[in-house]
């Protein structure tokens, strides 16, 4: 199939959140194609047009505003594309797993060899950008596994590396790979009937998904396209579901989110004196993940869904959630993208009706497909 239309992309197993494309940012237009030639592979693959959210001092509207002819710059944001395969595999009923890479870019027009759809984008980004000073466009590789191993039981997780050395595996080098990785369990319908139990685990180290120029980050109108806690982050969550009857889901669910530090993805590098030089350690991946909260957020939830008749929902969906932000403790002038106190962090991070220890209820009527 192919087709040209607007969409949310999620791409990556998880019940809760994807880490590779969630889907959460608002839908982009795009190019997509699927292929499916046998039974055990399909392609995937978009060329979407992404929203930078940064101007463009090159690129503007003039607009008369006065009688006198005083004419107004109003900017233009620069463009942004996406271009993405991924390859999923199913030898066995009971094993998947896939593989894909992707890439950001920023140019006038699309990059024609961007619409290649089984390609490798970094090879060809560093082909295109040879001999420019300036840093490349921003390039992922990705891939995700789903195994049933014995009946009632789905394992799976999903690993995005957003960039990779084998150096940095060694315990004497102070670099962590930017990279994110997902897992998780469903065990379903045993002892009870219609019983489930979900969870999942989530980690995202420093300078993932994020880029040291800013038009090229893995986002789309300021939203991250991977998993909603973004760099630098931990998430964890529990879930128990029962279906009594059909037509009836009940839920409970627990969910921990904790967001450490945020830095600036800066590519500045230090020697072991301590000084600012090129080579020797990296400035900003050299600092230690998961080291201190500046945000953490604990929600309780129950869901309550029922289909009243085909296609028609009544949803009751009740939670206690407690949004805290903590003071920033480990300061790096040179790094910290923002410095800051508890209620800062709070504040960029929860929306202020989610703020502290609240209870919240909803009751919803939905019609759909």
């Amino acid at each position: 199939s192919i087709g040209l239309q607007r969409e949310n992309i999620r791409w990556g197993d998880a019940y809760h959140a994807s880490n590779v494309l969630s889907g959460r940012n608002p839908a982009v237009p795009m190019l997509s194609l699927q292929l499916t030639p046998c039974r055990w592979f399909q392609l995937d693959y978009f060329h979407a047009w992404l929203v930078s959210n940064v101007m463009d001092s090159t690129s503007f509207y003039l607009e008369d505003t006065t009688k006198e002819g005083v004419l107004a710059k109003n900017y233009r944001p620069y463009n942004k594309f996406m271009a993405a395969n991924m390859f999923t595999f199913t030898p066995l009923k009971q094993l998947s797993f896939s593989f894909g890479n992707s890439i950001i870019y920023a140019e006038n027009t699309i990059q024609a060899a961007y619409l290649i759809p089984i390609a490798f984008y970094k090879s060809l980004d560093h082909l295109l950008t040879k001999g420019i000073a300036s840093q490349n466009q921003n390039s992922q590789a990705f891939a995700s596994l789903s195994v049933r191993p014995v009946d009632h039981l789905h394992l799976y997780g999903s690993f995005y590396l957003d960039e990779f050395k084998l150096s940095r595996l060694k315990p004497s080098n102070p670099e962590y790979n930017p990279i994110s990785y997902l897992v998780g369990f469903n065990w379903l319908g045993w002892p009870v009937k219609g019983l489930s139990l979900k969870a999942e685990f989530m980690r995202s180290y420093i300078a993932c998904y994020t880029h040291s120029i800013d038009v090229l980050t893995y986002a789309s109108n300021s939203f991250n396209m991977g998993h909603y806690m973004g760099y630098n982050a931990q998430s964890i969550y529990a879930e128990l579901g029962y279906r009594p009857i059909r037509g009836m889901l009940l839920k409970l669910s627990y969910t921990n989110d904790v967001k450490y530090n945020s830095y600036a993805y800066l590519r500045a590098y230090r020697g072991p004196d301590g000084v600012i030089r090129d080579g020797g350690i990296s400035q900003t991946i050299a600092e230690k993940p998961f080291d201190h909260a500046i945000y953490r957020n604990d929600a309780l939830r129950f869901d309550g869904v029922y289909e009243v008749h085909p296609n028609m929902y009544l949803t009751l969906s009740m939670e206690y959630n407690n949004a805290q932000g903590f003071d920033n403790q480990k300061t790096n002038a040179l790094l910290s993208e923002d410095v800051g106190d508890a209620q800062h962090y709070l504040d960029t991070f929860c929306p202020l009706f989610y703020q502290g220890k609240n209870f919240t209820t909803s009751l919803a009527f939905s019609f759909g497909f």
